[in-house]
């Protein structure tokens, strides 16, 4: 089969970035930019955005992103988009502003820039829009025509957001490695359309390596308000390290399990990252992993904060039915868990959900 791998025409890491917006717009040379902005991160430093396009003397449009990153949303923006003279898509915020952005560019047919504002999801680097419905469900992935054009992660501002968003997008990129394995194992086609490359499995080992070995001391550091080297060797692992090494690696059983707990509303409001940490523990135990890689799994997110058990999900009193229903809707025919090297079923999700709820309990 052959191998394909994605990434970014251009990555761009490190202090002060965002008032450097309006130059990089300019020397894509694409006209008036239209940017969708997080609605707090408009409010705190849009006027650092504006001054950085009028310095450029470049046009620029600025929607504030609303409610959820789904199909009705993206429509309602590219319906309102005059095509004669926007020329390049901005997406600056978290992942489903990012996200939103991407899905713009693909329906219009535009370059995108993308400006992450937190290191919570691997979204920025990928060519996959995640949409979900409005009630917060996961609907689909969009697989777009390319890469993103550009992503610039300004690691000062990022390492103002909450400690806790640098937690998630380490959970994110937790699975990154043990997904790609599953993939190159079951020789799997991945999410760019081939099979995984010795170079994404190479990203996504240098990932988790990366977490293990600076993790804590970067959350340390945030909490401190600290832009340190850790820090920044973090952003890179869970904005490009992850974000190349899941989408031309592949993933499987993790993000399947994740995909199958957005149906209870009793984990709503756990982030995308927190309950991809605890599936990847799930996945682990489907595979039957040797116990040093669930003890280093389950004591690094115990570390980080994130969750390891079903208590920490807020599904501590969930009904059997219900997470029968969320084992069933992670092995959906058109998802990911097709891509482990071997037949999973929903029995076998729900048994490795409790296997991996009572291992979390222990205390190593």
């Amino acid at each position: 089969m052959r191998q394909i791998t994605f990434a970014p025409s251009k990555y761009i890491q490190g202090e002060g970035e965002l008032g450097r917006l309006g130059a990089y717009c300019a020397e894509m040379e694409t006209g008036e930019a239209y940017a969708v902005i997080d609605p707090y991160i408009l409010s705190v430093y849009g006027e650092a955005v504006r001054d950085s396009f009028a310095a450029a003397d470049l046009p620029l449009q600025l929607r504030e992103f609303q409610g959820e990153c789904s199909f009705g949303q993206v429509e309602q923006i590219v319906s309102g988009l005059d095509l004669d003279r926007v020329g390049v898509i901005l997406g600056i915020g978290g992942g489903k502003t990012l996200d939103t952005a991407k899905a713009v560019s693909h329906y219009a047919n535009l370059p995108v820039m993308l400006v992450p504002t937190v290191a919570s999801t691997d979204a920025p680097c990928s060519a996959v829009a995640v949409l979900y419905f409005e009630d917060g469900r996961f609907d689909r992935y969009l697989s777009l025509r390319r890469s993103p054009d550009t992503v610039i992660a300004d690691t000062a501002l990022i390492a103002k957001a909450p400690a806790r968003l640098l937690a998630a997008g380490m959970g994110d990129a937790l699975s990154t490695y043990f997904e790609a394995r599953a993939c190159r194992e079951s020789g799997a086609v991945t999410e760019a359309g081939g099979a995984g490359s010795i170079a994404a499995l190479a990203l996504a080992r240098a990932c988790y390596d990366t977490l293990l070995a600076d993790g804590a001391a970067a959350l340390e550091d945030v909490r401190k308000g600290r832009a340190s080297a850790r820090v920044a060797h973090i952003v890179e692992a869970n904005i490009y390290l992850s974000g190349i090494g899941f989408e031309s690696g592949g993933l499987a059983a993790a993000h399947a399990i994740h995909n199958g707990l957005t149906i209870l509303e009793e984990c709503r409001h756990v982030l995308h990252g927190e309950k991809v940490a605890f599936a990847t523990l799930v996945q682990l135990m489907l595979e039957q992993a040797p116990e040093e890689e669930i003890a280093a799994v389950a004591g690094f997110c115990r570390d980080a904060g994130l969750p390891v058990t079903l208590e920490q999900l807020g599904l501590a009193n969930v009904s059997a039915e219900k997470l029968t229903a969320a084992a069933a809707a992670s092995c959906t025919e058109e998802g990911p868990m097709k891509n482990m090297p071997f037949p999973v079923t929903p029995r076998d999700v729900y048994a490795a959900i409790l296997a991996a709820d009572r291992r979390g309990q222990q205390t190593d």
